[in-house]
């Protein structure tokens, strides 16, 4: 299994790519902040660093630099909400392949996928296909947003389960963890009531609240 690094101070931004990368088959290690990135990549093997440009106020682009001086192979990507020119080139030359506005459009995140990687979800979609004349963007996007879409609807019991069984436990900072990993794939791939219930859910639970109610309504809005 591949494995992605993704660095962003911002949680919600950071689960909402975490999440799609783990629908799409790949093994995902966060970090917050550039020191956590920096220890997580010295210890683990890591294919894909997904970084902002600007880590609660440290430069995410010096990390990739830097992972790159230490002999890092990985692929990198930057996703920040300043995807100017200028961004863009300061990116290109830390090594990124790409460099994307967030919130991440699914679909863009999939191409790149597909077009620089070879995910588990990405091998799936493309093993049909035998010539190269075969391969249309539009088709093979489809295919694999079907696909994400599929392991999208398999995991939400288990998922949802989670902030159930959180809740009942008190435990707050799990319930606000798994609320945000929903809310971000739910909203990324097209499910925007379930990912306002969630983000509903995970804001009360930041502040030590559980709403029950809100659980409930997700469990009734989600149909499981």
């Amino acid at each position: 299994m591949l494995t992605a690094l993704v660095v962003d101070a911002d949680a919600l931004a950071r689960r909402r790519v975490s999440g799609l990368l783990r629908l799409g088959g790949w093994q995902v290690r966060e970090a917050a902040d550039v020191a956590t990135a920096r220890q997580l990549a010295a210890t683990s093997e890591i294919d894909l660093v997904v970084t902002d440009a600007s880590v609660g106020g440290e430069d995410g682009l010096a990390l990739l630099r830097d992972l790159r001086h230490d002999g890092s192979q990985a692929r990198f990507l930057v996703a920040t909400r300043e995807a100017n020119a200028g961004v863009r080139a300061e990116a290109a030359a830390a090594g990124a392949l790409a460099c994307l506005t967030k919130p991440v459009d699914p679909g863009t995140l999939l191409d790149f996928l597909r077009s620089r990687t070879t995910g588990p979800a990405a091998r799936e979609a493309l093993r049909e296909i035998h010539d190269v004349d075969d391969l249309h963007d539009v088709d093979v996007e489809a295919a694999l947003m079907d696909r994400l879409q599929e392991m999208y609807v398999t995991a939400l019991p288990g998922r949802l389960s989670a902030i159930d069984v959180h809740t009942r436990q008190g435990n707050s900072p799990a319930v606000a963890s798994a609320a945000y990993t929903l809310a971000g794939t739910s909203g990324q791939l097209g499910h925007p009531e379930v990912a306002s219930v969630c983000q509903a859910i995970a804001a009360d639970a930041r502040r030590g609240v559980l709403a029950h109610s809100r659980v409930r309504h997700l469990h009734a809005l989600a149909g499981v």
